[in-house]
């Protein structure tokens, strides 16, 4: 079976190819045949397409101006020139799509049907930096390959078994009647890494208490206990919770009120604001990825520092919220961009939790770890730096559906 996977994400459109052979899914994620990446921040001029197979790399420049022919020009690349990996576009069996807001509607992963394609258009107010692009990957694939099935997996459904009195908000309750709740996002991240975490300890998932952090452009950390997700840092939309890379996280409210009241910003600049220019990037001036944050650490510059600590500060702030929640901690979980590969940003993390018995290994940290526990022996905290799958998530699922 032939999988194609869809991952977009706020600026950008990752896509790969799987080919399953047999009646059974491989124990492992295998490596996808054909991977491909749509950047849309490289240039405001134009867009960036990577594409991997067969060990070459090609690199292909995108009209910004015809964003739509982006998707079909990168599904050519699987048929022809160098890359090529399938015979005609036809061979793909189906194709599944990582979609951030699924509302409290979708618990599993789930047929694309008219209703469901309407649904996901419906709830874009509440994740305007990604349902608008899971639009785009759907309808582009129905044009280029018809009929062919296509499955979402929702970013909110693994949150749906958090309890009311963690999701609600303490407004008028007629609020909530409406829909206004803590959703939760990265769900399918933070289900995959929680799995892999029980196989890493060797022990049953429903005896651990964990949480995962899900350090990327977006971040979140959930607390998992028994299996399920108990409490979670974003909210009704992406915007809650950590300080990220340009989005600010959670702030005093009323700052909203003050900034309309005295500045005149309308609701479409303070998204702006909030989404695209706060965070990392907002605080430092310098960009929205920690390597250069870090890099304007060593050069002295002060507004990186500030960011930086700031990140820290509001990392170790909410774990500490999960830890209350969870009542305890088996495993701490370090997953995507940030998380796997900035060793500074796990070390200063775990520093102020040495009073629980969680003993970090300096020396591992460092190593560049892939799916390793980074604890010392004697720690009473398992630390681990996971490889998030969510492609691979999202295929497996597919799979099933489909199989």
């Amino acid at each position: 079976m032939k999988i194609l996977v869809l991952n977009a994400g706020s600026s950008s459109q990752k896509s790969c190819l799987y080919n399953i052979e047999g009646n059974s899914l491989p124990k492992h994620p295998p490596e996808p045949i054909w991977t491909a990446n749509i950047d849309w921040t490289v240039s405001e001029k134009e867009g960036i397409l990577t594409v991997k197979a067969k060990e070459i790399k090609q690199t292909i420049t995108l009209d910004r101006n015809n964003k739509a022919q982006a998707i079909p020009q990168m599904l050519e690349t699987l048929t022809q020139g160098e890359t090529k990996v399938i015979g005609q576009l036809n061979d793909i069996n189906v194709v599944g799509h990582r979609v951030v807001h699924g509302g409290i509607k979708y618990s599993e992963a789930t047929k694309i049907t008219p209703d469901v394609k309407a649904k996901i258009a419906e709830l874009i107010p509440l994740a305007p930096n990604h349902n608008p692009g899971h639009i785009e990957g759907i309808e582009a694939i129905e044009k280029v390959l018809g009929n062919v099935p296509q499955v979402a997996l929702f970013d909110t459904a693994f949150h749906q078994t958090i309890p009311l009195e963690n999701a609600a908000y303490p407004l008028p309750f007629e609020w909530l009647e409406k829909g206004i709740r803590r959703y939760g996002f990265h769900g399918i991240s933070h289900e995959y890494c929680a799995h892999r975490a029980a196989e890493i300890v060797n022990r049953p998932l429903s005896s651990l208490k964990l949480i995962n952090c899900h350090l990327g452009n977006g971040c979140s950390l959930t607390a998992i206990k028994d299996g399920q997700s108990i409490d979670t840092t974003m909210g009704f939309t992406p915007l809650e919770g950590l300080m990220m890379g340009t989005r600010s996280g959670s702030i005093d409210p009323a700052i909203l009120i003050y900034l309309m009241g005295e500045y005149g910003l309308t609701p479409d600049e303070l998204n702006t604001l909030l989404n695209k220019e706060s965070g990392l990037k907002g605080v430092s001036g310098i960009s929205a990825d920690i390597r250069a944050i870090l890099q304007g650490i060593k050069e002295n510059n002060f507004r990186a520092q500030l960011a930086f600590d700031m990140y820290i500060h509001r990392l170790r702030s909410q774990i500490g919220s999960m830890l209350a929640v969870l009542g305890g901690l088996d495993v701490l979980v370090f997953t995507a961009g940030v998380g796997e590969n900035a060793f500074l940003v796990r070390e200063k993390a775990c520093e102020t939790f040495e009073f629980l018995g969680l003993k970090l290994d300096k020396t591992k940290n460092q190593a560049s770890p892939v799916d390793e526990d980074i604890a010392t022996e004697d720690s009473s905290v398992r630390i681990l730096v996971i490889h998030t799958e969510e492609d691979w998530a999202i295929a497996q699922q597919c799979w099933h559906l489909c199989h």
